[in-house]
Parts: structure tokens; C-alpha cells; sequence
């Protein structure tokens, strides 16, 4: 190996972990507001991609349907939950008909620009609402009865939302790979290295995203609101902060960076309907390196496993993924030596 293919492999990685760092972001904001390990993130990232694909296509991705089906369940329940507690059925239908009405909007307008031949950024303009808009709803669905539950049982849920969506993506877009459009193909020469448009966008993208996440924890009022929920449940609620609002919230931020990544990752790898799993398993690793409670140590985390998953495949091409999460190792090994153990909060 010489310094040009170092160089080379090195950019590659940093790429990579650029879009690995988002979802270790996305893994530690979800754990730390409401204590799930949300293994499913890496399907908003395949759900992103996906369906930027078939819109390309000139037809109605999946997603849009499957968004209804379950806008429609979370509707369901929030009507019966209204009803169990207020016995009023105006109410009751009107909770059921907030939940609803965003989704269904999305949903409506993606199907009527699916076959109107859009620009590319349009499109994936519609992907983002589509794929964001799942995540308020999963949390409905899956998690918001279950908030008070151990980690274990939460965890135990996601690996079910998992499966789920998994199951689902299969369904509605097959077990076709699509590879989408690069954003900008303009290359740029750097010596040994050649940089193209798209590695730029997913820097400049990633960059934009982390600061904006900054700012929002830092400078807005519902930011604050998401970190007192994380640093303390109970007391969040007794100061009159909604944890239920908070989680939504949450969720949908974690859609959003899904379907950010999505639509970054999809013009430099095919994506298939179970891709997501292994995309995301690597941005756990990077949360599980910052302890699941530090952004900037998630950031580091994910661009390290960038540059070991690129110099990995160089290397040993067949064990690049084995090398990767192996990294999870002495990491565990060394918060487990570094932290005291204490029981499991009831």
C-alpha cells in the first residue's frame, strides 16, 4: 500500500462515516429521550432510499400506502385511548383525526406527484416527509404504551419493529436492489485523489445536519425540553413537559436522519430491501463507542469505523464486516472495567 491508495481509502472512509456518524446520532437521541435501543433505524435509511428509487421510476413507492395503513392504526388507537379516558366522542375523534391527517396529506400528495415526472430534489423532498412521517407513527404504534417498560422489553420490541419492517420493505418494494441518481456528478482532482459531487454533498449534508442538531438542542425551546426528558423523565413531567410529545418528536427526528442518509447512501451503493440492517448495525457501533449518551462521541466513533471498514475490505475484503463490529469488543470490555455496575432502574 502506498500513500495514494492510503489517501484513497481514507477519503472512502470518511465518506462512509459521515452517513454512519448521522445514525449513531439518531441511536443516541432515541435511547437518551426514551430509552430505546432502535434497531430499526437502519430501515428509514433503506425506506429512504427505496423509495426515492421508485419515484425515479415514475410510480407510487410502496411507502405511501404503508404510511396510510399504519397512520390509520395509530388513528385507531388514539381514538380508543381518547375514548377510555375522556368518554367523549368528539374528542375522541379528533385526537384520532390529528394523528391522521399529516400522513394522509403526505400520502395524497406523493401519489399525485409520483407520475408527474418531478426533478430529482422534488422527489426527494417527498421521500424526506414520507420517511419522516413514519416515525412519530412507529413510536405510536410500538413503543408509547410500552414508555414505562424496562430496556430489556424495549429492546425486545425493537427487534420486532425490525423484523417488521424488514418483512414489509419486501412486500411493497421486492427484492430488487436500486441504485438512485448521484446529486451532483462533478468530480475534482486533489493529487492522488479524485473527489466526486456526491462525496462533497454527503460531507457538506452531514455537516449541515449535526450543526442544525446543535443549534436545535441548544437555542430552541422544544430542544431544551428533549434533553431535560432525557436527563430526567420524572422530573420533565413534573415540570409540565409532555414525554409522549417529547418521543413522537424524537421518533421523527430519527426519520428524518434516516431518510437523509437514505437518500445520501443511495447513489453510492445498491440498496436492497434488507440493507438497512447492516447500514444501521454500523452506526449502533459507533453510538455503543460514545456510550449511548455523546453526539460528539458518536461522531468520532462513526468515522472511525469508516476508515476500519475501508481499510478493512482492503485488506481481508471477505472479513471487512467481521472486523467491524468486532471493534464493539474491547470497547464493552473497557466501559465495563471503567464503570461501576448498578441494578437496572425500576
Amino acid at each position: 500500500m502506498d500513500f495514494s491508495i492510503a489517501s484513497i481509502l481514507l477519503l472512502d472512509g470518511l465518506t462512509n462515516g459521515a452517513i454512519y456518524a448521522l445514525l449513531g446520532m439518531a441511536l443516541v437521541l432515541v435511547f437518551a429521550v426514551t430509552r430505546v435501543i432502535f434497531i430499526p433505524q437502519g430501515e428509514f435509511v433503506a425506506y429512504g432510499a427505496l423509495t426515492l428509487a421508485i419515484f425515479q421510476t415514475g410510480k407510487t413507492p410502496g411507502t405511501v400506502w404503508l404510511l396510510l395503513i399504519v397512520a390509520v392504526i395509530a388513528a385507531l388507537m388514539d381514538i380508543v385511548s381518547s375514548w377510555r379516558e375522556n368518554r367523549n366522542a368528539a374528542l375522541a375523534f379528533k385526537t384520532g383525526f390529528r394523528t391522521f391527517v399529516i400522513p394522509a396529506v403526505i400520502c395524497a400528495v406523493s401519489a399525485w406527484a409520483a407520475t408527474r415526472g418531478f426533478p430529482l430534489l422534488v422527489q426527494a423532498l417527498l421521500t424526506i416527509c414520507i420517511v419522516t412521517a413514519f416515525g412519530p407513527l412507529v413510536y405510536r404504534v410500538a413503543y408509547e404504551s410500552l414508555a414505562g417498560a424496562s430496556t430489556l422489553v424495549l429492546l425486545i420490541v425493537s427487534v420486532g419493529v425490525h423484523f417488521a419492517m424488514t418483512g414489509l420493505g419486501l412486500l411493497f418494494f421486492g427484492a430488487e436492489g436500486f441504485r438512485n441518481p448521484s446529486f451532483w456528478d462533478a468530480r475534482f482532482a486533489a493529487g492522488p485523489l479524485n473527489v466526486s459531487g456526491q462525496a462533497l454533498i454527503i460531507f457538506l449534508a452531514s455537516a449541515a445536519l449535526i450543526v442544525m442538531l446543535w443549534l436545535f438542542f441548544e437555542r430552541t425551546l422544544y430542544g431544551k425540553a428533549l434533553r431535560a426528558t432525557a436527563v430526567n423523565r420524572l422530573g420533565a413531567r413534573l415540570m409540565g413537559i409532555s414525554t409522549r410529545s417529547a418521543g413522537k418528536l424524537t421518533f421523527a427526528m430519527a426519520g428524518l436522519i434516516g431518510a437523509l442518509s437514505g437518500l445520501l447512501i443511495g447513489p453510492t451503493t445498491t440498496v436492497f430491501y434488507d440493507s438497512g440492517f447492516l447500514i444501521g448495525l454500523k452506526g449502533f457501533v459507533a453510538a455503543v463507542i460514545a456510550g449511548l449518551s455523546s453526539y460528539p462521541g458518536a461522531l468520532i466513533g462513526a468515522l472511525a469505523v469508516g476508515v476500519v471498514e475501508a481499510f478493512g475490505s482492503f485488506w481481508a475484503s471477505a472479513f471487512k464486516e467481521v472486523i467491524v463490529f468486532t471493534l464493539i469488543l474491547p470497547v464493552l470490555l473497557w466501559r465495563s472495567l471503567a464503570s461501576g455496575h448498578s441494578d437496572e432502574e425500576h
